[in-house]
C-alpha cells in the first residue's frame, strides 16, 4: 500500500465535497513529495478560520460481522513501547508531533491505540464526554499554538466530537481527532456502533484520512497533525479502523508532514502591497480591523509595532480579543453587534480600513451594504477564498498576517495625517463608554462582577467563556492586554464551551497563569459533568456562573423582538451550583449581594483546585451596546427601546 495520505485536496468546498460510494479508502489527491513542518511550538503564522478541505465518504465491500464481532488479532504487549502495531505508529506519530496533552473517552474500537499509550509518557486526560474532549482540544490549541488532540471511539463517541469539531472549523483552532472505527471488513454493514465518521465530519473538519493500512496509518496521523497546524488552522480527523491499530506495523513515521499541494502563501504580491500602502498613507480616518487571524499567526507583536508606528486606530473582532491592548490609546476595542460605540462608529466612517485574519462574519457587519461604506478595503488573509467573500476588498492580500504587516511597514512612506482623527475617536470613547448603574439595594450587576475578578487577577488571567449574555459581559468589562487570553466559542456560538475549554487552557497554560471561566447557568448546566475532571486531575480553575435563571440572549430577544413572550427562555429550576460544585468535589461558593463579592472571589480564587462561584445576579440586566441583526454598527442601541 501507498505511504501517502488520503484526504481531500485541501482548499476543497465542503458543499462540493459529497461523498464517494468507492469500495476503497479515500481518494488520494496529494503528490508524494511532502513537506517537513515546524514543530508545535514554532511561530506557525496561521489566520482565523479553517481552510475548508474534507475527504471522500469511505464505505468498503463487508462481509457478515462474526457473532462476537471481536478481531481475530490482538496487539503484542512486551512492555518495550517499540512499534509492532497501526496503534504503536499512532502513538509514535503524535510523540514526534511533541504531543504533551490528549483528551479523549475510552471505548472498544479505540482500545488498541489507548492501549498503545499505556507506555507513553503523553499524559491523557479522561474526559466525561467527548464534547468536553474537543472542546479541551481546541482551548488547548489556542492557548499553546500547537494543534489539542482528542480521541473517542466510533459511533456515538465519533459523533460525540462533532459539536467540538464543528466549533474548531469556525474559529480555526487547530485540532487532531482521532477517532476508532470498526474493523474495515465491517464498515458498511451497520455494525456495532459504526458510524461513516468520515461522511459526517467532512463538512466541519480542514481534513479527514480513512486509515486502510497498519504500515500508513502513522504517517496519515502525522499529516493531520500538520495540516491542523499549518497555514489556515483547523481541526483534521483520522478514522482509525480496529484492524489497522491492531495489524503489524514496523516503521517511525517520521515528523509530521504536510502535502506538497499544501502550499499556503507567505506574502502577498509586491505591487499589490505597494498600491494598498499607498492608499493607507494618504488615508485621513485610517482604522485597522484585527481579525483572529493575528492571534493565529502570532503576529500581535507586529500588528501594535505597525499601528503605534502609524497612530492608526485598532479595533477587533471578538476572536481577536487580545492582539491589541485594550488599555491603549489607540485601541478602541471590539465592533459588531455587541461591540464598544465608540468602536462601530470609527468602522463606520472610516476611509480605510486595514482588515487582518478576519472573514468579515455576519455579527461583525451586521448589513453588509452599511459596514464601512466610505473606506477603501485592504484585506490580508492567507485564505484567498475569504478574499471579497463578505465584503469587497478593493486591495487583496493574499499571505501570512505578520508577513504581510512586514511588507507593509515596509512600503509605507509617510504615516497617514490623522490627528484630528484620532481626536475624533478619543471623543467616541467619551461619548459612548460602556457603563451600567450598580445601585446597592438593588441585585448585583454582571459587569460588576466581572470587572472585581479582573481587578483580583493578574494581565496574564487565561479567560474562558460559554455563549450567551455572560459572554459578551467577560468580554466587553475585562481590560484584555494578552494574546491568548481569551478564549471562547465565536462563530458556532455553542453553549457549554467554557468548562471543558478552561480545563484544556489549563494544561496549556504557563504554571502562574490564573484560568478563570465565565459561564452561565444554562452553558454551564450542560457541561458541569467535566468538573468531575478537574476536580480528579486537580486542575487548578475557578468557575464563575453569571447566574440569571435564564437562557439570558435568548430572553433579551424575546424582549425586544417578540413582544416579551419568554417560550423557553426561563430557568427558575436551575440547581444551587455552588452545592453541586461540592457534590463534584470542587469548593463552592455563592454571591447575592455587592458586600460578599470582594472577599467570596478572594478565596474562590486563592483555592487551589476547582472551584465554582454562584453569582446571583439582576435577571433583567441585558447586553449592550447591541446591533440589531443585519442591522447598521452606526446606529447601536444602548437601551431597549433604542431597537
Amino acid at each position: 500500500m501507498s505511504g501517502e495520505p488520503k484526504p481531500a485536496s485541501p482548499g476543497t468546498d465542503p458543499a462540493e465535497a459529497a461523498p464517494s460510494d468507492a469500495d476503497t479508502a479515500t481518494t488520494d489527491t496529494t503528490d508524494s513529495d511532502t513537506t517537513e513542518v515546524a514543530p508545535p511550538d514554532a511561530d506557525t503564522g496561521e489566520t482565523e478560520t479553517a481552510e475548508s478541505a474534507t475527504a471522500a465518504a469511505h464505505t468498503a465491500e463487508t462481509a457478515a460481522p462474526a457473532a462476537d464481532e471481536t478481531d481475530a488479532t490482538e496487539p503484542a504487549d512486551d512492555g518495550t513501547g517499540e512499534i509492532e502495531t497501526g496503534a504503536d505508529a499512532v502513538v509514535c506519530a503524535l510523540e514526534n508531533a511533541g504531543v504533551e496533552h490528549l483528551f479523549g473517552v475510552q471505548g472498544g474500537a479505540i482500545m488498541p491505540v489507548y492501549d498503545a499509550l499505556y507506555h507513553s509518557e503523553m499524559a491523557h486526560v479522561t474526559m466525561a464526554h467527548e464534547q468536553g474532549a474537543a472542546h479541551a482540544a481546541d482551548a488547548y490549541g489556542v492557548v499553546s499554538g500547537a494543534p489539542g488532540v482528542c480521541m473517542a471511539t466510533s459511533g456515538p463517541g465519533a459523533t460525540n466530537l462533532v459539536t467540538g469539531l464543528a466549533d474548531a472549523n469556525m474559529d480555526s483552532d487547530p485540532v487532531v481527532a482521532l477517532t476508532g472505527q470498526v474493523p474495515t471488513d465491517f464498515v458498511g454493514s451497520d455494525a456495532f456502533q459504526e458510524t461513516d465518521t468520515i461522511g459526517v465530519t467532512g463538512p466541519v473538519t480542514k481534513a479527514n484520512f480513512f486509515a486502510d493500512d497498519a504500515d500508513d496509518v502513522g504517517t496519515d496521523v502525522g499529516t493531520a497533525f500538520a495540516l491542523a497546524a499549518g497555514g489556515r488552522q483547523g481541526p483534521t480527523l483520522v478514522d482509525l479502523p480496529k484492524d489497522v491499530t491492531n495489524g503489524d506495523a514496523s516503521e517511525d513515521p517520521g515528523e509530521p508532514r504536510t502535502p506538497s499541494t499544501h502550499d499556503p502563501p507567505e506574502t502577498a504580491a509586491p505591487d499589490a502591497v505597494a498600491a494598498a500602502a499607498a492608499v493607507l498613507a494618504a488615508a485621513d480616518r485610517p482604522v485597522i480591523l484585527a481579525g483572529g487571524g493575528v492571534v493565529k499567526a502570532d503576529a500581535t507583536a507586529t500588528l501594535r509595532a505597525f499601528a503605534t508606528e502609524h497612530g492608526i486606530p485598532v479595533v477587533t473582532t471578538m476572536p481577536a480579543v487580545g492582539a491589541f491592548r485594550e488599555d491603549h490609546d489607540l485601541a478602541l476595542e471590539m465592533a459588531g453587534m455587541h461591540g464598544t460605540g465608540y468602536a462601530n462608529m470609527a468602522v463606520t466612517m472610516t476611509d480605510c480600513l486595514l482588515a487582518v485574519g478576519t472573514r468579515f462574519d455576519d455579527r461583525l457587519t451586521g448589513g453588509v451594504e452599511t459596514f464601512a461604506p466610505d473606506a477603501a478595503i485592504v484585506h490580508v488573509d492567507i485564505d484567498p477564498a475569504e478574499i471579497s467573500k463578505n465584503v469587497e476588498a478593493d486591495h487583496p492580500l493574499v499571505g501570512d498576517a505578520g508577513a504581510v504587516l512586514d511588507q507593509l511597514a515596509a512600503a509605507m512612506a509617510t504615516s497617514p495625517d490623522a490627528a484630528a482623527w484620532r481626536e475624533q475617536c478619543r471623543q467616541w470613547k467619551q461619548e459612548y463608554p460602556l457603563e451600567y448603574a450598580a445601585p446597592a439595594d438593588e441585585p448585583v450587576k454582571p459587569q460588576y462582577v466581572v470587572e472585581a475578578v479582573d481587578d483580583a487577577t493578574a494581565d496574564d488571567t487565561i479567560v474562558t467563556t460559554g455563549v450567551g449574555q455572560h459572554q459578551m459581559w467577560a468580554c466587553q468589562y475585562w481590560t484584555y492586554t494578552e494574546p491568548r487570553t481569551w478564549v471562547s466559542s465565536h462563530g458556532l456560538g455553542t453553549m457549554g464551551y467554557g468548562v471543558p475549554a478552561a480545563i484544556g487552557a489549563r494544561l496549556a497554560a504557563e504554571d502562574d497563569q490564573d484560568v478563570v471561566c465565565f459561564d452561565g447557568d444554562g452553558s454551564f448546566l450542560m457541561t458541569c459533568q467535566e468538573l468531575s475532571v478537574a476536580v480528579r486531575e486537580n486542575v487548578d480553575v475557578t468557575v464563575v456562573v453569571l447566574n440569571n435563571a435564564a437562557i439570558g440572549m435568548v430572553r433579551q430577544w424575546q424582549d425586544a423582538f417578540f413582544g416579551e413572550r419568554h417560550m423557553a427562555s426561563e430557568y427558575p429550576w436551575v440547581p444551587d451550583f455552588d452545592t453541586l460544585a461540592e457534590a463534584f468535589g470542587a469548593r463552592g461558593f455563592r454571591i447575592e449581594r455587592y458586600e460578599e463579592v470582594e472577599a467570596v472571589l478572594d478565596e474562590a480564587l486563592s483555592y487551589d483546585g476547582p472551584s465554582v462561584v454562584d453569582a446571583h445576579i439582576d435577571p433583567d440586566e441585558n447586553v449592550y451596546p447591541m446591533v440589531p441583526s443585519g442591522g447598521d454598527n452606526g446606529l447601536f442601541a444602548l437601551a431597549e427601546e433604542q431597537l
